[in-house]
C-alpha cells in the first residue's frame, strides 16, 4: 500500500507541469482532481495521525515521508475550486466555498503552511514537536471542514 501511494504521488508530481494547461478543461475535471487531492491529504495525515496516538508503532521516518508529502499535496486543490461551474460539481464542498473563495483559498494557503511547520517539527525528531505541528495542522483542517464541508 505505501508503494502504491507513494507511486501515485510521484504519478500526480511529474504529471502535473505537463497536464497543468489542460487538467481543468471543464468542471468535472476540477472536481475529480480536487478530490483526490483531498484524498491524499487525508492518508498522509491519517497515517501521522495514528502513530502520534499510539494505534501503530511510531516510526520517525514514516513521519518525515509523509510530513514532506503533505507539503506537496496541500498545495494542490486550491486552484481547482477556482474553475468556472465547479459549484455545481457535486461531492461534500458547500455553496459557502464560492461566496467566501477569498477566506477558503486563505485556509489552503495556512494548511500549506502548517504542513511545512510539521515537516520541520517531522526532521527535528522531536516527537512532542511533531504533536504540536500535528494539532496545528489538524485544527487548521477541521476549522476549513466546519465552514466548507457538508
Amino acid at each position: 500500500m505505501k508503494k502504491a501511494l507513494f507511486a501515485s504521488l510521484l504519478a500526480i508530481v511529474v504529471s502535473t507541469p505537463l497536464t497543468a494547461a489542460t487538467a481543468f478543461t471543464d468542471a468535472k475535471d476540477a472536481v475529480t482532481y480536487r478530490q483526490a487531492a483531498f484524498q491524499l491529504i487525508r492518508h498522509n495525515m491519517a497515517d501521522i495521525n495514528e502513530m502520534i496516538k499510539g494505534e501503530v508503532t511510531y516510526d520517525a521516518a514514516r513521519v518525515q515521508k509523509r510530513a514532506d508529502a503533505l507539503v506537496l499535496v496541500t498545495t494542490l486543490p486550491w486552484e481547482a475550486f477556482q474553475v468556472a461551474g465547479t459549484e455545481q460539481g457535486g461531492g461534500d464542498a458547500k455553496a459557502d466555498i464560492w461566496k467566501n473563495l477569498d477566506d477558503f483559498l486563505q485556509r489552503g494557503e495556512k494548511l500549506a503552511a502548517d504542513a511545512t511547520v510539521l515537516q520541520a517539527a517531522a526532521q527535528s525528531g522531536d516527537t512532542s514537536q511533531v504533536r504540536r505541528a500535528f494539532g496545528n495542522f489538524a485544527r487548521n483542517c477541521k476549522a476549513c471542514h466546519d465552514n466548507y464541508k457538508q
